[in-house]
């Protein structure tokens, strides 16, 4: 998969693949590989710089941590994040039905406002 194709939406994944879980740099990156069925191969470059300035922008935490015996900065949501992650689902829903009715030629019935 390109990495165009990922643009705006690789905080979400980031977020998603650390819901419930505590996982280093490298795990995300194989995570990401094994729900993707292999489409996802995002190089070190692309998810260590995304993952601190989601701890920047305080979605997630760190601490360094020993996993198979070697010291790992391990990451996980932020009850921030959490409400971030919940954000980002509801939106790519929204826009997947969005762009599906557009692709099959559906209408989809236009839904009001929410309240604020």
């Amino acid at each position: 998969m390109k990495a165009d194709a990922l643009r705006g939406h690789l905080d979400a994944l980031l977020l998603a693949t650390l819901d419930g879980r505590q996982l280093h740099g490298y795990a995300i990156i194989e995570a990401l590989q094994q729900r993707s069925g292999g489409a996802l191969d995002l190089p070190t470059g692309t998810v260590y710089p995304a993952l601190r300035r989601l701890e920047r922008a305080g979605y997630v935490s760190s601490a360094w941590s020993t996993v198979g015996g070697r010291q790992r900065r391990t990451y996980r949501l932020t009850q921030s994040g959490m409400e971030t992650l919940r954000s980002e689902r509801r939106a790519w829903r929204e826009f997947t039905s969005a762009i599906e009715g557009v692709l099959e030629g559906k209408i989809i019935p236009t839904q009001a406002p929410a309240q604020p």
